[in-house]
């Protein structure tokens, strides 16, 4: 599995503490940015993270922003894409359970190291349950196809 990561400056902590997980894990990951003492528009590294799993490139992403909530509503705007912001053990666990998340969104300003960790790994490891979930994802997949403008 390979993860695309993107931060903006007010994840960008919280995102190289994780870039340091994910290595000691031996997880694949690509870096989108941004880089250090960079003050940068949130949206424009959420999308480049955000295309990169649509594409196929990346199969999930992690994004990093103050709240988590802004990079959501960026990757939400991709096709296919399912951001969901997360805070504690259980948001994690139902957003890849029961929405069948490809996307987490953490908050650099609501949440520490030591609280993300356990949340970016119950998100990588929790399996889909598919069954009435997999109708549900369905459901929400044909509303995006319906509503894309040329």
């Amino acid at each position: 599995m390979k993860i695309a990561l993107a931060s903006d400056h007010a994840g960008f902590e919280l995102k190289t503490g994780i870039i340091a997980h994910l290595g000691e894990r031996g997880v694949v990951y690509r870096d989108f940015g941004c880089g250090p003492g960079e003050t940068v528009d949130y949206v424009d590294y959420g999308a480049r993270a955000a295309a990169s799993v649509v594409s196929g490139d990346c199969d999930r992403a992690i994004l990093f922003c103050g709240t988590g909530i802004g990079m959501a509503v960026v990757a939400n705007k991709f096709k296919g894409i399912r951001a969901t912001p997360c805070w504690n053990l259980f948001t994690a666990g139902v957003s890849r359970s029961h929405n069948d998340s490809n996307c987490l969104t953490l908050g650099g300003r609501t949440l520490s190291l030591e609280g993300a960790i356990p949340i970016v790994d119950a998100w990588l490891k929790t399996p889909f349950e598919g069954g009435r979930h997999a109708r549900r994802v369905s459901k929400i997949a044909d509303i995006e196809s319906r509503n894309l403008k040329d």
